[in-house]
C-alpha cells in the first residue's frame, strides 16, 4: 500500500473514533469462529517489536475449557476467602463464561538489548491492536486484568513462569447493546509544544482527588 504525505484516510480515522469498550455482561454468542480468531492474531502481532523479539504470546479459552478454568478460579478465591457467599463464588468460578471467547495477553521477558519496559509495551500494543482487529470484524470486546491476572496460583495454574506478566484478558463476542460513549480527555491539557523554559502540560487537573498512587501490581525481581 504506498502512502502519500498528508493524504487523510477517513473510513480509518472514523473507525478509530468510534471505538468503545464493551461491558462484559453485554457480551454473548456467537463469539468469533476459529478462522475469525486467527484472523484477529494474526492482525495483532503486527505491533511494534523492537528488536523482534515477540515478547508476548496468547492463551485461549472457548468452549468447555473457559468453566475448566473457572473451576480451578473458584478453588483459588475459596482458599483466599474461606467465608465466601455461594453468590461470590457463582460470580468467581463462571467469570470466563462472560464471554464466548476470552484471550489471554501474555508478555514474555525475552533475552535480548531491547529495555523491559520496551517490552512491555509491546505486549500493551498487542492488546490495543486485537482489540482493534475484533471489533473491526463486528465483534464486542473488553480488555480488562482483574485480580486473575496479579495471582500466583492462578497464573501458576495457566502455565506461566517469572518472565510471564498477564497484560490482559481480551473477552471478545457478540455485543448486545451499543456501547455508550464516555467523556474524553481535553487534548490541550496533556499536550506541549516544547519550548526551552516552558512549562509541561502533565495533566494534572485530571488527577483524581484523594486517591493514592496504585501498586506495582507485579514483582519483577525475580528475574
Amino acid at each position: 500500500m504506498s502512502v502519500q504525505a498528508g493524504q487523510k484516510d477517513d473510513a480509518v480515522l472514523d473507525y478509530l473514533r468510534r471505538r468503545r469498550s464493551a461491558k462484559i455482561d453485554q457480551l454473548a454468542e456467537p463469539g468469533p469462529s476459529a478462522q475469525q480468531l486467527q484472523e484477529m492474531l494474526e492482525t495483532a502481532v503486527r505491533v511494534p517489536d523492537h528488536g523482534k523479539l515477540c515478547p508476548w504470546y496468547f492463551v485461549i479459552f472457548e468452549g468447555k475449557a473457559r468453566q475448566e478454568f473457572g473451576d480451578i478460579v473458584g478453588r483459588v478465591y475459596a482458599e483466599r476467602h474461606p467465608h465466601f457467599t455461594p453468590e461470590q463464588m457463582e460470580k468467581e468460578s463462571t467469570r470466563l463464561l462472560r464471554a464466548p471467547v476470552v484471550v489471554a495477553v501474555v508478555s514474555r521477558f525475552r533475552r535480548g538489548k531491547p529495555p523491559l519496559w520496551e517490552q512491555i509495551l509491546s505486549a500493551g500494543a498487542l492488546c490495543m491492536t486485537l482489540s482493534l482487529a475484533a471489533h473491526a470484524m463486528g465483534f464486542g470486546v473488553q480488555w480488562v486484568t482483574e485480580w486473575l491476572a496479579y495471582d500466583d496460583d492462578i497464573r501458576a495454574a495457566i502455565g506461566l513462569d517469572d518472565r510471564d506478566h498477564i497484560a490482559g484478558f481480551l473477552y471478545i463476542g457478540t455485543c448486545q447493546q451499543q456501547p455508550e460513549e464516555r467523556e474524553r480527555p481535553a487534548v490541550d491539557l496533556l499536550t506541549t509544544y516544547w519550548r526551552p523554559q516552558g512549562t509541561l502540560k502533565k495533566g494534572e487537573a485530571l488527577e483524581r482527588a484523594g486517591v493514592g498512587f496504585p501498586a506495582a501490581g507485579f514483582d519483577f525481581s525475580k528475574l
